[in-house]
């Protein structure tokens, strides 16, 4: 339920067809192979975890999606290093990550989102990220929480 409200949100925001998608802390990949069945322009997934690394790979070269890059790294590190711009961010900590506004202010300062570009974060109903500049709004879908943020 709150992934096709996320997506109902983003159809009336941006174009996704055309959209450079950045998704960070990836996990199994199941927000950019989302991305990438709405024909996102492309996806880089993100994630330290070697296991979902593999499992994300395997999937992509099964389904060839071929605009998929997968990346094993910290997504502190990561986003640090970035260099590329996105139209969407989309990030999905662990609930219990203890600097969830440092990484939030981190993305913004890096200035890797377009102009018209979309930060989603997701998180647990005890963070509260509405005092960091550039918040939009949070959608709430019960435990499950979306901070928005535009550049």
């Amino acid at each position: 339920m709150a992934k096709e409200a996320l997506f109902n949100i983003l159809q009336n925001k941006i174009y996704i067809e055309d959209a450079n998608v950045l998704d960070l802390f990836s996990g199994t990949g199941n927000m950019a192979y989302e991305f990438f069945s709405r024909e996102s322009e492309s996806v880089t997934a993100v994630d330290q975890n070697s296991r979902c690394i593999r499992f994300i790979k395997k999937i992509k070269d099964e389904l060839e999606m071929h605009s998929l890059e997968v990346v094993q790294a910290d997504c502190f590190s990561f986003v640090k290093g970035a260099y590329k711009k996105y139209d969407i961010i989309f990030a999905d900590p662990p609930y219990d990550m203890p600097n969830y506004i440092e990484f939030v202010e981190l993305i913004l300062e890096k200035k890797i989102l377009t102009e018209e570009g979309i930060l989603i974060v997701e998180h647990s109903k005890n963070t509260n990220l509405s005092k960091i500049q550039s918040y939009t709004s949070t959608r709430r879908y019960g435990g499950v929480h979306f901070s928005f943020f535009e550049a």
